[in-house]
């Protein structure tokens, strides 16, 4: 009696506590009501102990990194002088601080590119006036004199004189879209080498120097754009527009890359000498703290060898400073991350078989080089005064950041405290940092803190969102390993329905990516198949799902050895991977080995279907969202990174969901947007037509005008109800 009373009490309590929790819904979670809370664009003022952050777009606070607190008032949209502007979208210092490039009314272009209004703002009397008359403008460049700013319109460059009344000059005139490029990265180069401005000035002001991107001869792709809604576009309402450019493809031509100089007081326009293939690539140009010494980056089309040459812009002559070579290829992180301080360069490297870290002095020497065995993620700087170096690195495990210094004399000291995902944002003298730490369950919590370490204060901890996350009844992700039929360790998270109970059996929906050096396993609010702390999961977790994701082979954080033994096959032991993790899965007492579905997004979405079609057929189900389904449709740097030319590696390229239609296993959903720049619409509509001839059956879903990321109004809220509703009604 008394256990049956007990029994009852406890069944009424469960019932009340699922009863407390609110359900999550979709729409809540595309409209951002589980957005953390970040401390976000934080300027370092160089030299100084402060930074500066953009509020609520109306103004440009400057705030002491030691007390958090506001110490000045930069600019305001309600008090200027001149001219007026409504928002703030981004802003840049002149090098003496006085004045400010102010950004509003952005126009996106790619993933990085943006064309804006740009005002110059003069701090002490509070004048604003427009940076240039004749439309819009890219890249605006600050002289290192301050006295000079070019920029680029319509792939011209254009240079204006604040000490000649803001005086414009045109610097080049053979700018053309779909032809010529000064100053700025073509699409591939912009999308795959991560950046969007190709245009510096010397140190003294005197040159200015650019990349020049002929892309005359490169094909172009074509992607039909329809009237559609929010937004709508009305120069389509009866007939398809189309937006045509050029987008080099594995195997085809690229743009021919040069670089120049031009004098600003005789006018003189000068190519710079830089040795280069004649289908290599120029990733990057830097200016250095010698008016004498531009440096430019070269590689050559497969990507194995980065060179950075020294270039005198008045001579025109180049000189190898650093050469960095690599068996299979150089990663584009590690050259992203390649610090140029005032007499010295900090060149990351994985030539020790961990990503470790390269001091030269200016001259190219090799003074230093910081080698453990784990990988250095990130470079946060390094203070010329007294030798220290500042990074992050995977030193707990694979699946942890923290944030470390390295001393001259090698002592390397740790600066962070708690297990989990932690980055730095360092100040321009580096003796304060901001902190922003945060691990599977908990969202980002920023701290201050000293170059030692010490915590000063705590501007944000997200407590109103954790507390949010218990209302609703998010479980925690937990932890796993498990060794593959290959020998292979892999590990993952799983995230379990509430009251859960070990003696069901559940269905799993499998969440991957897959890609070159991407990490999904991350100890960090990050991780998720959605972001934002993983509120989709959660969300298919209250369905009776467990949500599971393991890295396989290839992705980052373990050695060169495990992230590039890929290389030339990309898709064969990525989708062996997601299998093996399948056939665990089925083997675990609390799982359903019959009803076990896999989902991924651009490269997931290729090894989505890759693992399909695997020969092993595990999956009851599937989802690929915008997949690349053979390499020969990407582009040329991504593809031939990894995978070298067709003509070269014809038996890698055939590894792909084209040519494994046949062998698909499971019911299918494929969901693409119609002007996906990037993982062009053509890669879904020939498996389309592989599956149509295998005798397939499968679901496509396509979004009007949307782009890689298929968002834009209800767009992102639909196509996760797509995607839920699928895995429930093929797992019921």
């Amino acid at each position: 009696m008394n256990r049956l009373l007990t029994f009852c009490v406890m069944a009424l309590l469960s019932t009340a506590n699922i009863m407390a929790s609110s359900k999550l819904d979709l729409k809540s979670i595309t409209k951002g009501d589980f957005s953390a809370e970040y401390l976000s664009g934080i300027n370092p003022v160089s030299g100084t102990d402060q930074y500066a952050s953009i509020k609520d777009g109306k103004q440009i606070i400057q705030y002491s990194f030691k007390t958090g607190k506001q110490t000045a008032v930069l600019f305001d949209v309600a008090h200027t002088m001149g001219e007026k502007v409504e928002e703030i979208d981004g802003y840049s210092f002149s090098p003496d601080g006085t004045k400010m490039l102010i950004q509003t009314k952005t126009e996106k272009i790619y993933r990085r590119s943006f064309k804006a209004q740009f005002y110059i703002y003069t701090i002490a009397s509070k004048k604003l006036e427009k940076l240039s008359d004749g439309g819009m403008q890219q890249v605006p460049t600050w002289s290192p004199t301050g006295q000079q700013i070019a920029f680029v319109r319509d792939g011209n460059i254009f240079l204006v004189k604040l000490l000649y009344d803001n005086a414009e000059t045109q610097v080049t005139k053979d700018g053309k879209f779909g032809e010529v490029i000064n100053g700025l990265p073509d699409w591939v180069n912009e999308e795959e080498f991560g950046f969007n401005k190709a245009l510096v000035f010397n140190a003294d002001g005197t040159k200015l120097c650019w990349l020049r991107y002929d892309e005359s001869k490169v094909k172009s792709y074509s992607l039909q754009m329809f009237k559609g809604l929010k937004p709508e576009k009305m120069e389509n309402a009866d007939y398809p527009g189309l937006y045509t450019y050029k987008y080099p493809k594995a195997g085809e031509q690229n743009s021919t890359v040069t670089a120049w100089s031009y004098d600003v007081k005789s006018r003189r326009t000068r190519q710079l000498q830089v040795p280069v293939d004649a289908d290599g690539y120029m990733p990057r140009i830097k200016t250095t703290n010698d008016p004498n010494k531009i440096i430019v980056y070269t590689m050559p089309r497969h990507q194995d060898v980065l060179n950075l040459y020294v270039v005198n812009p008045s001579s025109t002559v180049a000189q190898l400073l650093i050469k960095e070579s690599s068996a299979k290829y150089v990663k584009e992180e590690a050259m992203e991350d390649i610090t140029i301080g005032k007499n010295s360069i900090l060149v990351p490297s994985d030539r020790s078989g961990y990503m470790g870290l390269y001091l030269y002095n200016i001259n190219g020497t090799l003074l230093r080089k910081i080698t453990p065995n784990y990988d250095i993620t990130s470079v946060y700087g390094y203070d010329e005064q007294n030798g220290d170096i500042y990074y992050q690195a995977a030193a707990v495990n694979p699946h942890d950041r923290q944030v470390f210094v390295s001393h001259k004399n090698g002592k390397v000291e740790r600066l962070t405290d708690k297990e989990g995902w932690n980055s730095a944002v360092f100040s321009g003298d580096y003796k304060y940092f901001v902190n922003n730490w945060s691990d599977y369950d908990n969202p980002y919590v920023y701290t201050v803190r000293s170059n030692s370490g010490k915590v000063i204060s705590t501007p944000i901890d997200n407590a109103k969102l954790k507390a949010k996350t218990k209302e609703y009844g998010w479980t925690k992700k937990e932890a796993f390993s498990f060794t593959t039929s290959e020998g292979v360790r892999l590990d993952g998270w799983m995230v379990k329905p509430a009251n859960f109970d070990a003696s069901k059996k559940y269905p799993v929906i499998m969440f991957q990516y897959s890609g070159p050096g991407n990490q999904q396993v991350t100890n960090s609010w990050d991780a998720g198949s959605m972001g934002n702390g993983g509120a989709f999961d959660m969300y298919m977790a209250q369905h009776g799902f467990i949500v599971v994701c393991v890295d396989g082979r290839g992705t980052g954080g373990r050695g060169a050895e495990f992230e590039k033994c890929t290389y030339l096959k990309l898709g064969d032991l990525e989708s062996k991977d997601q299998v093996e993790t399948a056939i665990w899965l089925g083997k675990q007492s609390y799982v359903d080995a019959d009803r076990i579905g896999i989902w991924g997004w651009s490269f997931g979405g290729f090894n989505t279907l890759m693992s399909m079609s695997e020969g092993r057929g595990v999956f009851r189900c599937g989802v690929a969202v915008a997949p690349p389904t053979n390499w020969k449709f990407y582009d040329t740097i991504y593809t031939e990174r990894y995978m070298r030319t067709p003509g070269e590696n014809a038996d890698g390229y055939g590894i792909n969901p084209i040519n494994r239609a046949a062998n698909l296993h499971g019911e299918l959903l494929i969901c693409h947007g119609l002007a996906d720049d990037n993982v062009h619409p053509q890669n879904t509509f020939e498996y389309s037509e592989a599956l149509v001839q295998a005798d397939k059956d499968f679901h496509e879903v396509v979004y009007t005008n949307r782009n890689h990321s298929i968002y834009g109004g209800n767009t992102r809220n639909h196509l996760l109800r797509q995607i839920s509703k699928f895995f429930i009604e093929k797992m019921k």
